[in-house]
């Protein structure tokens, strides 16, 4: 989450520098530097003094320097840098949090020298006012467009400057611009396309505008009114420091303009408001607009209400009544949906079409005009966009707020709000946060899936969210990948079989239960053969894994990557977002070519074969990735078959551009129309023409007992018990146990990554119980020491939890990042210290599996617990024996980095621990030998003959235990092949073949 930060004494800087002042205006007070980048400010991370950057991920924040240039308007120094931002990202002067804040109050604005690039970009100002410092202060926000050459003097005045809704630090203190206690400011570049900037002598100028000590707002900018209904539109009052008005304020009102048409429509009305002096802040008034009914089926209407403010700042626009659009077959629900969409279709412009096509981000677009200026059909939150406060209250707030806007336009299309609610509802700060995919997929269990896809969508519901971006299709072959953890496995059965989860989301196949106050619609991602790029291959950023090049036979392709996107289809997902990645087909003669451009996949294969009839969105600015000009990668996109654009902050320029590449001919009016009839399907299935507006009833169980038992069980069937000599698990409540390791009490680290923010965190950052402190209420005797420093002696087991701190997406990636696949020195010294002095487990929490290959030795039991989320009383049900171990490995646990990639069904397999293995602990013990097993093939036979998948799965398992039995601690790769063989005929259906693969690795055991 971006922070802009402090801004230092600019009453310091005048009174220690002699140039701070220029000549004194003759009706105000001279003008006060800021910043003259003369080197008085240096460059510094926060909280310490000076100028620092940010971003959206680890590419985004702009290169900074101070440079000589001899053309500087002020001093010798500029401040110039280069940036290329796909995502947000800029700069901010930030001084220590403990410096007083600044009084600019007698003060016009704020201006400064930009040398322009005049390409038409909009730059944002952004300043901090109020609270107890910097960081926990209201942001207000003004821009400008560079649309000029060479250097400009650009002057913003308080008065332009706008309380930011897409995101506040503490939620708002009293929404009045006072400029008594100001903190700093913060530039925000333009994403999109590579660029550059300089800038010189910060100041702030002119004398204040006495109406900043007063503002009217009206209570909302759109009052929809359903014909012949009366709109009330309210206005306040408020003061500075809530004292009353010190002189009075009037608000002349008049309706004029728009697209209802006077005294056929409504009644025009005009007057004038007055707030004397003295009048409390905070004091309302209401207009009355009253409409006619004129029985016409009609489009939407508007009627703006001009407001002229005298002695206060007024609003930031000002509101307009509708009558809202009546009578169109489209807005009957009776009809089938098929006769909605055709109807709408028809009454749409280009304009329209391509608003539909559009999405945006939150942050992208302020409080909202533009949806309406746009016709935008949708909007997300990406990892960590999140309102403030980050309550479900504040959420559905916020959505219904934007979804306002559409209220607004001719037809009043309702907006699809997406999250990536991945594992739970993740943005959320109280939500129950489940296992990540690959812990989900070691439960083997798809009714567990299902029900995981129940309480998230349930819990994003619940806050006007209708969309998920899940789940993840991915078929994990590298576990270096910082995305693994996304995957539910490395074989494509084991995720086809978790596919589950999309019932869980959505409800029935046929689209049905979409209405419902507790389904969204899903998203399969990332299409296709996201999880099989090759390492070095990527050459986004830092990443050296993540959306870069998968090579691969027509063969591999089939069987490997497309597998699960036919399930899902088949399931009736309602959207498909492509990969990032290229795609290369060995013999198909195109060579990589980006997911994003792959109409013979999209187009054909997904669309086409696969018979798919939800709608395509594209990753987040993907379309930017694409070769060519603007023009060139949009139709490149869309003729391929991506229907709708995640352009999170370029969306005006996306919408303007496919407007255009259509009226030239270069994408056809049949691949918009049905690229906004699958849209369209899609918001009529959801019941969001009827009902746009987030149903909250559901926000009690957010979080609640009932969904964190989910939770807790979902944690205890992904844990995998790897090693468990002398039979160490379950421990036994009368041990006394030393815990250690830095996952054992870290929230932050046990959730992983997409949680609250895109990367993820460790520390306390969502309430749930730790490892250890679910040992503790689960009644252990337990000594934790983080460090293993507290004496050892005295105990009976050690248990040490290790492993990973948060990361997504290539920031993740073995490699550049900072990221491998060892245990970190304190974590290895924990497990050297702790199993030295006693019988020990070890578990680790992590996204994908640890090399742990030179420690295994030392080790009694070894756990991979994954990333269990936010219930840690479910890794205590396993480890006190409340419930048994059950979980099995979703990927080959590699001996060495050198074996990546390795998978099930590799000519050459000799993993640490082979796919499919996890030892159990179980009351009883399975018993038997080579006989039992040719029994046990010739029942799975015909289990399989007679299609009883229960039976049949049962005895595979009995026959998986029996291998386990014998060959733990003695895995050889005669033994790791097999066995690994039998679980993908197990969930390919094949069990008397599964046995028999059992069998072989029992013989060679």
């Amino acid at each position: 989450m971006r922070r802009t930060a402090l801004l230092a004494s600019a009453t310091l800087l005048a009174g220690l520098l002699p140039w701070a002042a220029t000549a004194r205006a003759a009706d105000g007070p001279a003008p006060t530097t800021v910043d003259r980048f003369e080197g008085e400010v240096p460059f510094a991370a926060q909280p310490a003094e000076g100028l620092f950057t940010w971003g959206g991920d680890g590419d985004d924040p702009p290169a900074l320097r101070l440079a000589d240039r001899a053309d500087a308007p002020e001093g010798a120094k500029v401040l110039t840098g280069t940036y290329d931002i796909s995502g947000y990202g800029g700069f901010t002067h930030d001084y220590a949090a403990t410096a007083p804040a600044h009084d600019w109050s007698a003060h016009r604005g704020i201006r400064f020298w930009w040398d322009g690039r005049n390409n038409g970009r909009k730059i944002t100002l952004e300043i901090k006012d109020g609270g107890a410092h910097g960081e926990a202060s209201e942001l207000w926000t003004a821009s400008f467009t560079d649309d000029f050459t060479g250097w400009k003097q650009v002057e913003l005045p308080f008065t332009d400057f706008v309380y930011r809704t897409d995101y506040q630090p503490v939620g708002g203190i009293d929404h009045v611009l006072g400029l008594k206690d100001m903190w700093g400011y913060s530039v925000t570049l333009p994403p999109g396309a590579k660029g550059d900037f300089a800038m010189d002598g910060v100041e702030l100028y002119g004398t204040a505008d006495p109406a900043l000590r007063a503002t009217v707002t009206t209570d909302a900018p759109v009052h929809p009114v359903k014909e012949g209904g009366t709109a009330k539109v309210k206005v306040t009052v408020a003061t500075t420091g809530e004292a009353p008005l010190a002189d009075p304020v009037t608000v002349a009102y008049t309706t004029a303009g728009g697209t209802a048409t006077s005294g056929a429509d409504y009644t025009p009305v005009s007057g004038t408001l007055t707030f004397p002096a003295g009048t409390a802040s905070g004091a309302t008034r209401t207009i009355e607009v009253p409409t006619r009914r004129d029985r016409a089926a009609e489009p939407a209407e508007t009627i703006p209400l001009k407001l002229t403010v005298t002695g206060a700042k007024a609003p930031a626009e000002n509101p307009q009544v509708v009558v809202d659009a009546h009578g169109l077959p489209y807005l009957n629900a009776r009809l089938p949906i098929r006769e909605r969409v055709a109807d709408l279709l028809g009454r749409m412009s280009l304009a329209e079409k391509a608003g539909q096509m559009t999405q945006a981000e939150r942050g992208g677009v302020g409080q909202g005009a533009d949806i309406t200026a746009y016709a935008l059909g949708s909007l997300l939150s990406g990892g960590g966009s999140t309102p403030t406060p980050n309550t479900p209250e504040a959420w559905a707030k916020m959505i219904d707020a934007f979804q306002l806007r559409t209220r607004a336009t001719r037809l009043q299309i309702p907006l699809v709000y997406g999250v990536d609610a991945v594992h739970g509802h993740n943005n959320l700060v109280g939500a129950t946060i489940l296992p990540h995919n690959i812990g989900i997929g070691a439960s083997r269990d798809p009714r567990l899936a299902r029900q995981t896809g129940a309480v998230t969508a349930a819990e994003v519901r619940a806050t006007g969210v209708p969309w998920d971006f899940a789940p993840c299709l991915c078929v994990s072959r590298d576990e270096r990948w910082g995305r693994a953890y996304e995957s539910y496995g490395e074989d494509p059965a084991l995720v086809e079989s978790m596919e589950t989860v999309i019932q869980g989301l959505q409800g029935r196949a046929d689209g049905r239960d979409l209405r419902r106050a507790d389904k969204v619609l899903a998203s399969a991602k990332h299409f296709a053969a996201d999880g099989g790029t090759a390492y070095g291959s990527s050459a986004t950023g830092s990443y050296t894994i993540d959306q870069g090049v998968t090579t691969v036979t027509r063969e591999q392709l089939e069987d490997i990557h497309l597998a699960p996107y036919q399930e899902a289809v088949d399931r009736g997902v309602g959207t498909v977002m492509p990969s990032y990645s290229s795609l290369d087909i060995t013999g198909d003669g195109k060579g990589a070519v980006k997911m994003h451009a792959r109409g013979d996949m999209i187009n054909g294969v997904l669309k086409d074969r696969m018979g798919f009839d939800g709608f395509v969105i594209s990753d987040y600015n993907a379309v930017d990735q694409l070769p060519g000009d603007q023009p060139t990668r949009v139709r490149t996109a869309v003729n391929a078959g991506v229907d709708m654009m995640m352009v999170p902050y370029s969306y005006k320029e996306f919408s303007t551009t496919l407007v255009d590449e259509a009226r030239a001919g270069r994408v056809t009016g049949k691949r918009i129309d049905d690229a906004v009839s699958r849209i369209l399907t899609e918001k009529f299935k959801l019941g969001l023409f009827e009902h746009p507006y987030a149903d909250t009833s559901g926000a009690a169980a957010i979080g609640s007992a009932e969904h964190r038992k989910v939770a807790r069980r979902a944690a205890a069937e992904s844990q995998v018990l790897l090693k468990n000599t002398g039979g160490l698990l379950p421990l036994k409540k009368s041990e006394k146990v030393y815990v250690a390791g830095s996952n054992a009490d870290d929230i932050g680290n046990q959730t992983g990554g997409w949680t609250v923010t895109w990367q993820g965190a460790s520390g306390d950052i969502v309430p749930g119980t730790t490892v250890l402190e679910g040992l503790r209420k689960a009644g252990g005797r337990v000594t934790y020491s983080k460090d293993a420093s507290a004496p050892l002696a005295g105990h009976d087991v050690g248990v040490v939890v290790v492993g990973e701190t948060p990361y997504a997406e290539g920031v993740g990636d073995v490699g550049n990042n900072g990221h491998d696949l060892r245990l970190s020195a304190a974590d290895r010294a924990a497990v050297d210290k702790v199993c030295a002095a006693m019988k020990c487990a070890v578990l680790i929490v992590s996204g994908r599996p640890q090399l742990i290959d030179d420690q295994l030795g030392e080790i009694d039991a070894l756990v991979a617990s994954w990333l269990p989320g936010t219930e840690g009383d479910g890794v205590a049900d396993v480890l006190y024996g409340k419930r048994p171990f059950t979980g099995q490995l979703p990927v080959s646990w590699p001996k060495s980095e050198a074996q990546l990639p390795i998978n099930v069904g590799d000519s050459a397999y000799d993993p640490q621990f082979p796919y499919g293995w996890g030892l159990t602990t179980l009351a009883e013990a399975p018993q038997g030998g080579t006989s039992t097993l040719r029994a046990l093939a010739t029942r799975a036979a015909a289990a399989e003959r007679h299609g009883d998948d229960k039976a049949g799965r049962a005895l595979v398992t009995r026959a998986r235990l029996l291998v386990q039995q014998k060959a733990a601690g003695r895995l050889t790769q005669a033994v790791s092949k097999p066995f690994a063989d039998a679980d993908h005929l197990l969930l390919t259906g094949r069990y008397g073949k599964a046995v028999e693969k059992l069998a072989q690795a029992y013989r060679a055991a």
